[in-house]
């Protein structure tokens, strides 16, 4: 028999990553909040690799934690091994990368949301999803409970009819043999929801005592450690080393030999995998002419000794899985502890929400992380943290938070996830910004800090933190500006050790930093003051003073394309009964509804000339009132 369990401002169900920045960010607005897992004991699972960042995802994890989300606090207090990825290459794609002791991070972020004031969080499978008759959302649960609520947040993760493959085998499950949300899928649809199925893997684990290190290339963290949140003033050591191997030409002949037993090409599996994360046999079908693919051996915590195969996601029977990774230096008498194996799950269609992530026919219902078609955690935190912010303005009677695409890498993963859609599932990379050298993961508090600050997730304390590094900032910019080395044989020593043209007059600590070969620290001996800066305020300022050129342009073009976005369209605009358009972008345009003319010009399907053709309609509106 059914009951009222309880009445709720927020309601988000699936305490993954999305759910969790979801749950917290609408608790600590003030929402009275409830979070639903299916299990309690996979409130922040990582059921793929246990890592956080990476190339343009570290950059999202610094965003999350500039608008005052938990994912980076929770990594620095969990990880085993940092490292600053792409160091050789220019600073818009300096990535950090945390390997974390997945349970202990699943452990926090439980205890955080225990903790947390206004949140409560229950393990329970919602089976049902309505509409009431006075606008509230009524959820119910698999045990009959129902629980109303202004606005809900799905969340879902892999668990939204979750299917497991395993070579000839499947089975409904959700991640890391749990239950999958079975009857939710049939109740979405019921509501017009447009859902569809994506897939996606991930690698056996093995055991550590059976794999040989002898020969294997080791990986160790950077020194010093470099922390993801704002908030982390002592961020560690690193802990333990990880492993680089490869595959060989007896890999891929195994692999080939039993290319007709995966689900994957026997036709078994429907949904779309994800093309940048693509499954070992996907791989060696894809770059058949490679002879080998790199794989790195990571740990999985502290207290386990199950390792980690990144890079040999399968979905092969067992018995392949163990002929191939035998194959492998390193891995030759290893033990697997759990088999690699693919999942099959639905998620929406991302054309259906607006930038708030709100369904646009769905008023107080809103999507995030991989319900969404994204894949990866710290895509899920970002989204995550959007809804639940807008889920919370929403019911304040405010003004929402949308984070534009020259705002931040949040904002493009959301702008194109609503605008352009996805096929297979959303990665992001550093290549879908045209805006990397503003959007660097070094400067992601000063872009998105006086956001948090102004919707109330940034603290009196880490505010203050944020004006006095700001200050430093422009401190030492006057400072190099106006500082003046006189010519010395210690200063032209250093420029000739460094390929720089030596100097016979006195010049500009700014000129000299503006020099490639140069930087802060091979300058030094002959400027000691810049040793006592913070390490964050040296490189935000170098940064600032190499690229400043190329930052000036990329913010004249940033100030162009906004006024685009800031050209609104009307949202009861009947797109079939303008002139001009052509049939294609009258179709894109009805289905999308794009909030501005900056939007529709990134549809597909609509060409420059129709937008042209807007640009007009809105000027006769204008004129007509």
């Amino acid at each position: 028999m059914k009951f009222i369990a309880g009445e709720f401002d927020v309601a988000v169900i699936g305490a993954g990553h999305a759910g969790i920045e979801a749950a917290l960010a609408s608790a600590r607005l003030g929402s009275k909040t409830v979070v639903f897992t299916i299990n309690m004991d996979a409130v922040g699972n990582c059921p793929c690799n246990p890592s956080i960042g990476g190339t343009a995802k570290g950059h999202l994890v610094r965003e999350i934690d500039a608008l005052g989300g938990e994912m980076g606090k929770a990594a620095d207090a969990c990880f085993l091994q940092s490292r600053m990825l792409n160091r050789g290459k220019g600073p818009a794609v300096h990535s950090l990368r945390a390997q974390i002791d997945r349970r202990a991070y699943s452990t926090r972020m439980k205890h955080t949301l225990e903790l947390e004031k206004n949140l409560e969080l229950r393990q329970a499978e919602i089976t049902e999803l309505e509409k009431s008759e006075d606008g509230t959302w009524v959820l119910t649960t698999r045990l009959e409970a129902q629980y109303k609520a202004k606005a809900v947040i799905l969340a879902t993760g892999t668990y939204l009819g979750g299917k497991i493959y395993v070579g000839d085998v499947s089975y409904k499950s959700g991640p890391d043999g749990m239950f999958p949300a079975e009857f939710l899928p049939d109740s979405l649809e019921k509501l017009g929801m447009e859902i569809r199925r994506f897939k996606t893997g991930t690698p056996a684990r093995v055991l550590r005592s059976s794999i040989d290190f002898t020969d294997l290339e080791e990986q160790s963290g950077d020194d010093p450690v470099v922390p993801f949140s704002y908030d982390t003033t002592e961020p560690g050591k690193n802990k333990v080393k990880c492993y680089v191997s490869r595959t060989n030409e007896k890999t891929k002949k195994i692999i080939l030999d039993n290319i007709s037993r995966s689900p994957m090409y026997s036709g078994k599996i429907e949904g779309t995998g994800p093309r940048y994360c693509p499954s070992i046999e996907d791989k060696i079908v894809r770059f058949s002419e490679k002879e080998s693919h790199q794989l790195f051996i990571e740990p999985c915590g502290l207290d386990t000794e199950e390792m980690y195969i990144q890079g040999m996601s399968s979905s092969l029977p067992e018995d392949v899985q163990i002929d191939f990774y035998h194959t492998i230096k390193g891995l030759e008498n290893c033990v697997i502890m759990r088999p690699a194996y693919a999942i099959e799950y639905f998620c929406a269609d991302p054309i259906q929400m607006n930038r708030t992530l709100e369904f646009r026919d769905l008023p107080g219902l809103y999507g995030a992380g991989q319900f969404n078609g994204s894949s990866g955690y710290e895509e899920a935190a970002a989204q995550g943290i959007v809804a639940g912010i807008n889920a919370t303005l929403k019911i304040q009677g405010k003004e929402p938070m949308i984070l534009d695409r020259a705002s931040s890498y949040i904002g493009t993963l959301i702008d194109d996830l609503v605008t352009k859609g996805c096929h297979d599932p959303y990665r992001m990379m550093t290549s879908r910004s045209e805006y990397r050298l503003i959007l660097r993961q070094d400067n992601a508090d000063t872009r998105l800090t006086p956001i948090g600050r102004k919707i109330g997730l940034i603290s009196d304390e880490r505010w203050e933190r944020f004006q006095k590094k700001q200050e430093l900032i422009k401190d030492e910019l006057r400072r190099v500006k106006n500082t003046v080395l006189p010519p010395s044989e210690e200063l032209n020593t250093i420029l000739r050790s460094h390929n720089t043209s030596e100097v016979t007059t006195g010049i500009r600590l700014i000129d000299l930093l503006k020099r490639p070969e140069l930087s802060y620290e091979i300058l030094s001996p002959v400027d000691p003051v810049s040793k006592n800066l913070e390490s964050n305020v040296r490189e935000q300022v170098e940064i600032e003073i190499k690229y400043e050129g190329y930052i000036k342009r990329q913010l004249m073009i940033i100030e162009q394309i906004r006024k685009l976005e800031n050209k609104i369209l009307p949202k009861d605009i009947d797109y079939t009964g303008i002139d001009g358009l052509r049939l294609e972008a009258r179709e894109k345009l009805s289905k999308i509804r794009p909030e501005s003319i900056g939007q529709a010009s990134r549809i597909s399907g609509v060409s420059p000339a129709d937008i042209s053709v807007l640009v007009i309609y809105l000027s006769t509106l204008k004129n007509n009132r």
